[in-house]
């Protein structure tokens, strides 16, 4: 436990190169190639981080200004996913994610259970979350623990039903994100996408950051966007004419660099990812490895921060006309891109439909963090979380999944027999993915 708060408080920039590297060395690559990859990556996270935090330290306070303008007055505030994560590792339940996050998941591999090898070691806070939730309502520390172990199988059978989509969309190789506020948004996306495809005129509509190029001509150029976009944002905001136009800035910067981060990211892993498919395949022929990374890597196309950048001040007009909502968007309105980007490419880049799939995704996670409010409150006040004069808190991404929903309403409403129940469910369909997975690989080499 010593070297697992070690690792956590070191930064992903730290102990992922560090994991990477070791890893490296067991696929039998060169010590020096394999350092050398790893602190690719090392770097590619730096980058991204770096870039991140651009669009957060400067989208956070114009989102503020916002709120503060239109005067919103929802009672529920959305505290983000940097204070749930902290929320979800400061309980004695949540402490244990990691270790049982990765035990689960060389288990599934083992047995040929799923396909991604899992090394985004901190995202673990997803399933401390709603274990920590459902520990919240029943008090029952096994059934949290259960709770994890259940959520951490449903990540990876969605991060590896995603997998072939969002390799082929992003151009990612050999990589899933069985990260718990994107993943579940693939299964979202499906009808959403089955829906606009069978809507005359609708279906017809397919705005991608080439065809607006070639239809605005220089006011569709990524950089000029994102200059627009932030422009617009912050005359929302009300800022004065300095602020808005270093607000456009810091957006234009951010739709150039993110892709220049993350294939920096994707030359350091590419590889690790080759050397441990060919030993997969060696030992199991017919059966592939995923590298499971943060979604990060997807929330640096241009479509998908295009559509997110839409998407905020649409989510502070949805909370508002948005029938049974309490929670004000705020904390996590600089996390969009990641909760639509597996949607992103299902919706193969069309930007107009990621914003139709970001607005009722928004929608159905403001109900759901609505319903969560009551719980993660509880959790965050045993996590000596500081409420700053807030009485009631929830997260509008993971504290608004549908995974959450269905994970912690059992484990709330059904206990035992609602986990286990779900548990053998996702089996099941563990089972069957890897069963047709298995069957078209034959099917291919013959």
């Amino acid at each position: 436990m010593a070297v697992i708060k070690w690792l956590l408080s070191a930064g992903p920039t730290v102990f992922l190169p560090m994991l990477l590297f070791v890893f490296a060395l067991i696929l039998r690559i060169k010590p020096g190639r394999a350092f050398k990859a790893a602190i690719t990556v090392g770097i590619g996270f730096i980058g991204l981080n770096l870039v991140i935090g651009l669009l957060t330290d400067n989208l956070g306070p114009a989102a503020q200004a916002m709120v503060k303008n239109f005067h919103l007055s929802l009672n529920t505030i959305d505290v983000g996913w940097p204070a749930a994560s902290a929320i979800s590792y400061g309980t004695t339940l949540g402490s244990l994610a990691i270790p049982i996050g990765v035990a689960l998941n060389v288990v599934l591999l083992i047995f040929g259970l799923t396909k991604t090898l899992d090394v985004d070691l901190w995202n673990y806070w997803h399933i401390a979350f709603t274990g920590s939730l459902v520990f919240a309502a029943t008090k029952n520390f096994g059934l949290g623990l259960a709770t994890m172990v259940v959520h951490a199988m449903w990540i990876y059978f969605l991060a590896d039903l995603a997998a072939p989509t969002i390799q082929k969309h992003y151009g990612l190789a050999g990589i899933s994100f069985p990260q718990g506020a994107s993943a579940p948004g693939f299964v979202l996306a499906l009808p959403i996408n089955w829906l606009l495809d069978r809507i005359p005129g609708v279906k017809n509509i397919h705005w991608t950051p080439e065809t607006i190029q070639k239809r605005l001509g220089i006011f569709g150029d990524s950089a000029v966007m994102g200059l627009i976009i932030g422009i617009v944002i912050g005359a929302l905001a009300q800022y004065n004419v300095t602020k808005i136009l270093n607000l456009g800035m810091s957006t234009a910067a951010v739709l150039i660099l993110m892709p220049k981060m993350v294939a920096l990211l994707m030359e350091g892993l590419q590889p690790i990812s080759e050397a441990a498919n060919t030993l997969v395949q060696k030992k199991f022929p017919g059966r592939s490895l995923y590298i499971g990374m943060d979604s990060a890597l997807a929330v640096g196309q241009e479509a998908v921060l295009s559509a997110s950048l839409v998407l905020v001040p649409l989510s502070l007009l949805i909370a508002v006309i948005l029938p049974g909502n309490r929670v004000l968007p705020f904390g996590d309105l600089a996390t969009i891109p990641f909760m639509v980007a597996v949607m992103a490419a299902v919706f193969g880049g069309n930007v107009f439909r990621i914003v139709i799939g970001g607005i009722i995704d928004i929608a159905i996670s403001l109900l759901i963090a609505s319903w969560a409010a009551p719980l993660l409150t509880i959790t965050a006040k045993s996590a000596h979380f500081a409420m700053k004069g807030a009485t009631s808190i929830s997260i509008l991404s993971d504290g608004g999944t549908w995974t959450t929903l269905m994970i912690v309403g059992l484990g709330k409403l059904m206990t035992w027999t609602g986990i286990i129940g779900l548990g053998i469910v996702v089996l099941a369909l563990m089972i069957r993915l890897n069963k047709f997975h298995d069957k078209k690989v034959a099917a291919e080499n013959n």
